[in-house]
C-alpha cells in the first residue's frame, strides 16, 4: 500500500517550510469544503457561478446575439400561433417541431388533441430557443457553455407538461380510468421508496435477484484473495478449452456480475461454452480503512496479482485480458506497463466501453474541473471514500428524462411500478471508491488526460498505449453517456497495433450485455489499420460492415484466431502452487455492503 496521498492538487513537494498553523488551516479548509459538498451533492458552487457569469456577461455584451435571439423568439411565437390556429380547425395538422429521437414524452395520440398539442409544441419551441440562447456566444469557454446549456435543459425538463396532472392528457386519462386509485398507489410507492432509502435497503424488486442464486450464479471457485480482489475461476463446460485463459477486469464502481447476470445473458457462461477458461476479478467494496489505496495499488493488487495467479494455476504462457469500463482503462495501463517491462503474458487486449483518451468524455466531463475536483476530493477526504449513490446520481442527471422524470411520472403519478430485471437489480448494487484512487483517476486521466498525452507514470516511468503490441478488440456503444463511443474510438490514434473496433447498438450497459438472440441488436465492425489510414469516426461508420445480431460472435471468432488449439482444461485452483480453492463463487467480496 502506498503512503497517504498528498493534499488534493498538490505535487507532494514542499516549496517552503511548514508553518505551525498549516495543518490546522488545511483541516479547516477541507472540512468547510466537505460541508459545502454535502449541501450541494458534490457540485461546486464556484464552478456553477463562474459558468453562469461567463455566459451572462458575454451575452450582455453581444448585441448581435441578442438581436438574433429576439428574432428567434418572435419567429417561434408566430409559428406557435399559426400552428394553434390550424390545429383548432384540423387536429391532424402537422406539428411545427418534432421531439428529438430519444425524447419519447409526447408520443401518445392524446398529445395531438387541444390544448395539449399546443402546450407540447410551446415546450419544444422553448427548448429550441434556450439551446440557441446558451450556445454560440463569443468569448464563453467551451466548458462553461456546456454547463449552462446542460443546466438549462435540466431546468426546462422540470417544467415539461408531462410532469403535471393539469397538462398531461395521458395522466388525466389514467386517473379517470382508475378513479384516482393510481395516485393512491403512487403515494404508497413513494413512501415505500422513501423508507427503503432512509433505512439503506435496496430498491423494490431487487429481492427477486439473489446474488449467487439468480445472478452471479456461474459455477466456479474463488482461487485467490487479497485485500482488494477475489479471483474467481469458473468451471469448464466443454471437454477441451483453449490454452489461453480469459481474465475479465470489471469496473470497480459496480459489482462484477454485470458480466454474469442470468444464465441467458451471462458473458461468463457464453465464454465457457466457447471453450475458454474464464477468470473474473471481484473487487472489494472499500471503506474508510482503504482511503489511501491509489491507482497503482489497484493495478498491482488487481490485474497483475490476477495474472500471477492465473499463470501459476493454469501454467498458461499467454492470457487474454478483457476490461469493462474503468476496468478496461486500468487494464490498458497495466498492459502498457507490462509491455514496457518486457512482460509478454498478454495474448490480446479487449476493451469494453473503456476510455483511454479523455479529451472528449461527454457530458460526464461537466462535473470535472479544478473547482469541482477540489470540492469532491474534500468530500471524499472527510470519509475516505465516495458513496456509490453520489456517482450514480450524476449518471441519472445525464439522462434525467429517462431515469428521473419518466420514472417519477410512471411510478408516483401513474401508479405503475415497472418490473425490475437482472440488469436493473445489478445497477442498484453499487460500490464505494477510495479517496486516493478516485482522486488520482479523476485528476490524472479525466482532467489532465495524462495517459493519452504521455505523462502517466508507473513505477517512476512514463507508459503510453503505444507500448502495447498485442492485438486489441475495442467496443463502443451508440448511446453511451458514460464512455461516449467517439472517445472510446480514439484508441485508434494511440496504438500502433491492430485494432478491431465494434460500434454496437444500446448504451453503456445494455450494449455490452448483448447476448446472441437478443432482439433488435446491430453493430458495425472493422479492423484498423485501414487501407486509407486513420478515419474520422463518421467516416469509419460509413465504411464499417453493418451486421444484425450480437457482436459477441465476432469477438469469439477474434479470440479463436488469437488462440492455440484446444487442450484439456486446467484444474480449479492449484494448491501445489499456493492457490487452493477458497470458497464457491461468487465469493465474499461481491456480498459486501
Amino acid at each position: 500500500m502506498t503512503s497517504p496521498a498528498p493534499a488534493p492538487g498538490s505535487t507532494g513537494a514542499s516549496s517552503s517550510p511548514r508553518e505551525p498553523l498549516d495543518g490546522i488551516a488545511q483541516t479547516l479548509d477541507r472540512s468547510a469544503s466537505a460541508a459545502i459538498a454535502q449541501a450541494t451533492s458534490g457540485l461546486s458552487p464556484a464552478t456553477m457561478i463562474l459558468a453562469a457569469t461567463d455566459w451572462a456577461l458575454h451575452l450582455a455584451s453581444a448585441p448581435g446575439k441578442q438581436m438574433q435571439l429576439a428574432a428567434k423568439a418572435g419567429g417561434k411565437a408566430l409559428r406557435l400561433m399559426g400552428y394553434t390556429a390550424r390545429a383548432t380547425r384540423d387536429p391532424e395538422t402537422p406539428r411545427v417541431v418534432e421531439p428529438l429521437p430519444q425524447d419519447r414524452r409526447f408520443q401518445g395520440p392524446e398529445w395531438h388533441e387541444a390544448p395539449y398539442n399546443v402546450w407540447a409544441q410551446a415546450f419544444l419551441l422553448n427548448q429550441q430557443w434556450w439551446e440557441a440562447a446558451t450556445t454560440g456566444i463569443g468569448g464563453v469557454s467551451k466548458h462553461h457553455e456546456d454547463m449552462v446549456s446542460f443546466a438549462a435543459r435540466q431546468i426546462l425538463d422540470i417544467f415539461a407538461p408531462t410532469n403535471f396532472i393539469a397538462t398531461n392528457p395521458v395522466l388525466q386519462k389514467r386517473i379517470a380510468e382508475t378513479g384516482g386509485k393510481c395516485l393512491a398507489d403512487g403515494l404508497d410507492y413513494f413512501f415505500e421508496d422513501m423508507r427503503r432509502y432512509l433505512t439503506g435497503r435496496p430498491a423494490a424488486g431487487t429481492e427477486a435477484f439473489e446474488v449467487g442464486t439468480d445472478v452471479a450464479a456461474a459455477d466456479g471457485k474463488v482461487v485467490y484473495r487479497n485485500r482488494l480482489i477475489e479471483l474467481i475461476q469458473y468451471a469448464p463446460t466443454t471437454e477441451t478449452v483453449r490454452p489461453e485463459p480469459v481474465l475479465i477486469v470489471p469496473a470497480w464502481i459496480m459489482k462484477y456480475y454485470i458480466l454474469d447476470l442470468s444464465t441467458r445473458n451471462s458473458l461468463v457462461e457464453w465464454l465457457r461454452a466457447q471453450g475458454y477458461t474464464v477468470f473474473m476479478i471481484s473487487w472489494h467494496n472499500p471503506d474508510g480503512h482503504d482511503r489511501d489505496l491509489d491507482m497503482d495499488d489497484y493495478r498491482r493488487l488487481g490485474p497483475l496479482a490476477a495474472l500471477d495467479a492465473i499463470s501459476a494455476i493454469t501454467g498458461a504462457a499467454k492470457i487474454h485480458g478483457a476490461g469493462y469500463c474503468l476496468g478496461g482503462t486500468l487494464l490498458s495501463i497495466a498492459a502498457a506497463a507490462m509491455a514496457r517491462e518486457g512482460d509478454e503474458r498478454l495474448a490480446s487486449l479487449t476493451l469494453l466501453a473503456a476510455q483511454t483518451e479523455f479529451s472528449e468524455p461527454g457530458e460526464l466531463g461537466l462535473f470535472i474541473d479544478e473547482s469541482q475536483l477540489h470540492v469532491l476530493e474534500n468530500m471524499m477526504w472527510s470519509r475516505g471514500y465516495l458513496e456509490s449513490d453520489q456517482m450514480g446520481g450524476a449518471f441519472q442527471i445525464l439522462r434525467s428524462n429517462d431515469l428521473i422524470w419518466s420514472h417519477m411520472l410512471q411510478t408516483y403519478l401513474m401508479g405503475e411500478r415497472a418490473d425490475i430485471n437482472d440488469l436493473m437489480a445489478w445497477n442498484a448494487d453499487g460500490t464505494r471508491m477510495p479517496y486516493a484512487m478516485h482522486s488520482e483517476y479523476l485528476r490524472k486521466l479525466f482532467l489532465h488526460d495524462d495517459l493519452a498525452e504521455g505523462r502517466f507514470r508507473v513505477d517512476g516511468h512514463v507508459v503510453t498505449m503505444e507500448d502495447i503490441t498485442v492485438p486489441v478488440f475495442a467496443v463502443g456503444t451508440e448511446r453511451d453517456h458514460v464512455a461516449p463511443w467517439r472517445s472510446v474510438y480514439k484508441i485508434h490514434l494511440l496504438t500502433n497495433t491492430a485494432v478491431t473496433f465494434v460500434l454496437t447498438s444500446g448504451g453503456h450497459n445494455a450494449g455490452i450485455v448483448s447476448e446472441p438472440g437478443h432482439p433488435h441488436r446491430h453493430y458495425r465492425i472493422a479492423t484498423h489499420p485501414h487501407p486509407n489510414g486513420n478515419l474520422a469516426p463518421e467516416e469509419w461508420c460509413e465504411r464499417a460492415a453493418l451486421k444484425d445480431g450480437s457482436w459477441w460472435l465476432d469477438w469469439g471468432a477474434w479470440l479463436d484466431a488469437n488462440s492455440g488449439e484446444p487442450t484439456a482444461p486446467p484444474p480449479l485452483g492449484n494448491a501445489d502452487k499456493g492457490y487452493p480453492p477458497l470458497c464457491n463463487a461468487p465469493g465474499r467480496y461481491v456480498l459486501e455492503k
